[in-house]
């Protein structure tokens, strides 16, 4: 028992010299996620904007910004929506390389919260629809008494039928060899559970920093501050 017991003690007295191995997985999760939502809404795809405007908002992007018919109906949508870019596309390269990291987390964490409240948040937390009501996350809110858990649960049966249908109607009139050939059919639902995971990650991120040996901010704190390595 005591030999367990040491041998415990000393794999524990060496797991720091492994912990920045989390924080760069996140990164490396988060960093194409955020890169790629920026390149999104600008104009680098357009063939007729080059330079510094191809890297600004594109009108579409700015025009759903500010619409509150069929948009997100925010003031001052072309600043807003640069300012996203912004954080999206360029904070995504420094969690890249781990720059910055606890800076750029807030206005991504900010960002993460204003998609989950402007955009997602009508279409509760699945991100896609569960089709197996037996199997659903929503089972253990419903094991605890959580009323509007039932709704979620019906919502996936009744999801379940139509993609049945879809099949049955693929199945028919289409090559559902190539048509399934990338994988299979789903429903998207569209709610808060991308939004509010990448929110936890950069939190994660927010108090964790960078990682040791893995990133930027680490070999620049002990440049800065060799007396105290806080990243």
């Amino acid at each position: 028992m005591t030999l367990l017991l040491t041998t415990y003690r000393n794999f524990l007295n060496k797991l720091p010299a492994f912990d920045g191995i989390p924080a760069l997985l996140l990164r490396l999760y988060l960093a194409p996620v955020f890169i790629m939502a920026g390149f999104s809404k600008t104009q680098l795809l357009s063939e007729d904007v080059s330079g510094l405007a191809a890297f600004m908002a594109d009108p579409n992007i700015v025009a759903w910004f500010g619409n509150s018919d069929w948009g997100l109906g925010l003031p001052f949508p072309a600043l807003l929506a640069n300012l996203v870019i912004l954080v999206e596309f360029f904070g995504g390269w420094l969690l890249l390389v781990g720059a910055l990291t606890r800076l750029i987390s807030i206005p991504l964490m900010f960002t993460m919260v204003v998609a989950a409240t402007t955009v997602h948040i009508d279409n509760g937390w699945f991100a896609i629809t569960p089709t197996n009501p037996d199997i659903s996350a929503a089972k253990v809110l419903d094991w605890l008494g959580v009323d509007e858990a039932q709704a979620s649960l019906d919502n996936s049966a009744d999801t379940a039928n139509k993609l049945a249908k879809m099949r049955e109607i693929l199945a028919e009139n289409g090559n559902t060899d190539w048509l399934y050939g990338n994988g299979n059919i789903v429903v998207l639902n569209n709610g808060v559970e991308f939004s509010v995971t990448y929110f936890i990650m950069l939190l994660a991120l927010f108090f964790i920093g960078a990682g040791r040996y893995t990133s930027v901010d680490y070999y620049m704190s002990k440049r800065l501050l060799p007396a105290k390595n806080t990243f």
